[in-house]
């Protein structure tokens, strides 16, 4: 990608827009798990985590190398009559939306002009009313692992007064996957079921609403489980 920027760069074509029309961690798509076993890490966070660390890194390598990113797209596909959560490289299974969604949702979310920041594993926006701040804690190991306490500085806030929320992905929160696991790992799933699964899959906050004084430096607590993405939104 790096190379493919800088080459862009140095031609004749260096302000035409840029698409990276197949942003992806692997090759098949339509590759499951009982051909593919290694892709069961499609269906939880490990997934979600790479895509929030990764499509960060692509953002940040287009500002390194001044070139015009316009967009970058998943080729996640729609797998109908398929098991339930069977590791395609799909956004849901079943109709029920798997953790990697809710990392686009966090995107969505994101308004704004880019934010200078200070550390790296970090991506932040603000526009006129909301600052958002991404954080995730990717690894290349599908292993439980340690959880990571940060501190997030906020400076030059424009108003005295905020609401903070917090939005994760983890392994209790907006994950269907380790809902539907509790479950039983069911193939045949009844009307209640799938209404749990379904709630389950939707983003979710993991602190309450929090309203603030400010002086115009605000600190906010987060804490990062193993493959966990944090979106901190502050509204003035």
């Amino acid at each position: 990608m790096k190379r493919g920027f800088a080459i862009v760069k140095g031609s004749a074509f260096s302000q035409l827009p840029i698409y990276i029309t197949e942003c992806d961690p692997e090759g098949c798509a339509a590759c499951g798990m009982a051909t593919n076993p290694e892709n069961a890490y499609r269906n939880g966070t490990m997934y979600s985590s790479y895509t929030a660390a990764s499509f960060a890194r692509i953002l940040d390598s287009a500002a390194q190398y001044g070139v015009n990113l316009a967009g970058a797209t998943s080729w996640s596909f729609e797998f109908e009559g398929q098991k339930w959560f069977d590791g395609f490289r799909d956004l849901a299974t079943n109709g029920v939306d798997k953790p990697v969604l809710n990392v686009f949702r966090m995107y969505g979310m994101m308004r704004g002009n880019r934010v200078n920041i200070e550390n790296e594993g970090v991506l932040a926006a603000a526009d006129g009313h909301t600052m958002t701040v991404m954080l995730w804690n990717y690894s290349d190991d599908d292993l439980p692992g340690e959880v990571v306490k940060r501190v997030l500085r906020l400076k030059n806030m424009p108003s005295n007064r905020v609401v903070v929320q917090q939005f994760g992905i983890d392994e209790e929160h907006s994950n269907a996957y380790t809902v539907w696991k509790k479950m039983g790992s069911p193939q045949e799933v009844d009307a209640e079921q799938y209404k749990v699964l379904e709630n389950a899959g939707r983003l979710q906050q993991v602190e309450k609403d929090l309203a603030a004084a400010v002086g115009g430096e605000l600190s906010v607590p987060v804490s990062l489980p193993a493959h966990a993405v944090v979106l901190v939104r502050v509204s003035w």
